[in-house]
């Protein structure tokens, strides 16, 4: 199966249902393929039709029109016992019919009407910054599934290599002894023996962590059954971006955090509703008219009658038109709303002085958490070298003296155990650093844009 994407997206594609990622690409084909995001961003567009049905009723609320058609009866002239001349209803000249009425009503509270939009407006707003700020979390969920794949990856190497190397030696040592070679003994080789429960025990475990994520993956991607995840990393490494100092964190996190931005949406959405309850405190003006139009074509006993606009006992033209005024008896239901709605807008104001503060202490500590993780990687990693001279020291004497089996296993479970800790302390140190980039308020893409 072949995914042609563009190159901005860093996606290698290759044969037989492999798609390679990167860490930025993964991030951004897994935001758009989750399904939670996707009923969230629903919800943004239920708001969006609020706005147009607003709209739509802003002009002509109420708006009924009703015809008729049909036959009618023609009119013909009698004189009564008086001597007057009358027209009766003439039943044997029957003629079409045609009737319209029509009754409207226009408010002119064309203040209840801005406040109401900009409510829901500033209500849409909200909804998309708690929609941004739910994809920020989510591409930290997405980039530790790739630096756990990585991980799993190279504990997978590390047990492989382990095994191979352990199972060489296992081996010489078994034939040394059926050799009779006095600088092997015994105890060496059971000693020996007794860390393969170690090293198998690795070995399963990187299994389970790479199945485990792999599952995460296809969750996260909706990738089908022959489709196969490859890192486009090949190993483990720190992250590239640079750290930012401490104060870029603060002000970062001040000027581009979407909760400051859905606080400042919601205020501005409960000064509106505010508002829009304090005007339904007055009365309401509003224009209401009615037209009536009805036209038959059955005409008198001598002529049809033509004229669209004549009036007779049959054909009518009325209407009607005016200004009214509307005021709500339940005056004290519409306070009490007024009053709840100024009571949230309060709260969101207490909530507005200490909530940029609470937001930049939350980075900070996220800061110190990633120079932590970052100095605990940089330790492991002087210890890693030290180990790797250890172990190449060991393994020379132990090329000089078969007897000293018990320090090169020593040296080589040693350092073994130091590649792991510093694996999994760079997998640390890449998560929380997206953990950093997140509580900023920013994406994976505004992060590398901005700090270069």
């Amino acid at each position: 199966m072949f995914r042609y994407l563009l190159p901005l997206l860093a996606i290698t594609v290759v044969f037989a249902g492999e798609v390679r990622y990167d860490v930025s690409s993964f991030v951004d084909a897994a935001l758009s393929k989750d399904p939670m995001l996707a009923e969230t961003r629903q919800g943004a567009d239920s708001k969006k039709d609020k706005i147009r049905a607003l709209k739509a009723e802003a002009i002509l609320p109420t708006l009924n029109v009703s015809m008729m058609v049909g036959p009618a009866p023609g009119l013909r002239d009698e004189i009564d016992s008086d001597g007057d001349t009358t027209r009766v209803y003439d039943f044997s000249k029957m003629g079409p019919f045609w009737g319209v009425e029509a009754k409207f009503v226009q408010p002119l509270n064309f203040g209840q009407y801005l406040s109401g939009k900009r409510a829901l407006e500033a209500d849409l707003q909200q909804k998309q910054y708690s929609i941004q700020n739910q994809v920020s979390q989510k591409e930290v969920e997405f980039q530790t599934y790739y630096y756990n794949y990585l991980l799993a990856l190279e504990m997978q190497k590390l047990a492989a290599a382990a095994k191979t190397r352990v199972d060489e030696a296992y081996d010489k040592m078994e034939e040394a002894l059926d050799d009779d070679d006095p600088n092997v003994s015994q105890m060496d080789f059971l000693n020996l023996k007794a860390k393969m429960h170690t090293v198998k025990e690795g070995v399963v475990e990187a299994d389970l962590g790479m199945k485990r994520v792999q599952l995460a993956i296809r969750f996260s991607l909706g990738m089908n059954d022959g489709d196969v995840f490859v890192a486009e990393d090949t190993c483990l490494l720190p992250r590239p971006e640079p750290l930012p100092m401490l104060e870029e964190v603060r002000q970062t996190t001040l000027q581009n955090h979407p909760e400051l931005k859905q606080l400042a949406a919601g205020m501005t959405a409960r000064r509106m509703q505010m508002q829009l309850a304090e005007a339904k405190l007055a009365p309401e003006f509003f224009v209401m008219g009615q037209v009536e139009y009805v036209k038959s074509w059955a005409g008198n006993r001598s002529v049809m009658q033509k004229d669209a606009f004549a009036e007779d006992a049959v054909n009518k033209l009325d209407g009607l038109i005016g200004i009214g005024l509307r005021y709500r008896l339940n005056f004290w239901k519409y306070w009490e709303e007024y009053r709840s709605a100024r009571t949230d807008y309060r709260g969101l104001q207490m909530k507005d002085h200490y909530a940029a503060e609470g937001l930049m202490a939350k980075a900070e500590e996220q800061y110190y958490q990633v120079v932590a993780a970052r100095d605990k990687m940089d330790a492991l990693k002087e210890s890693l070298r030290a180990s790797d001279a250890i172990l190449k020291g060991s393994a020379m004497q132990y090329d000089l003296d078969k007897s000293k089996t018990g320090d090169l296993v020593s040296a080589y479970t040693q350092n073994v155990n130091l590649q792991k800790d510093y694996l999994f302390a760079v997998c640390k140190y890449n998560v929380e650093f997206a953990q950093l980039i997140s509580k900023m308020g920013m994406s994976l893409a505004e992060f590398r844009a901005k700090f270069k």
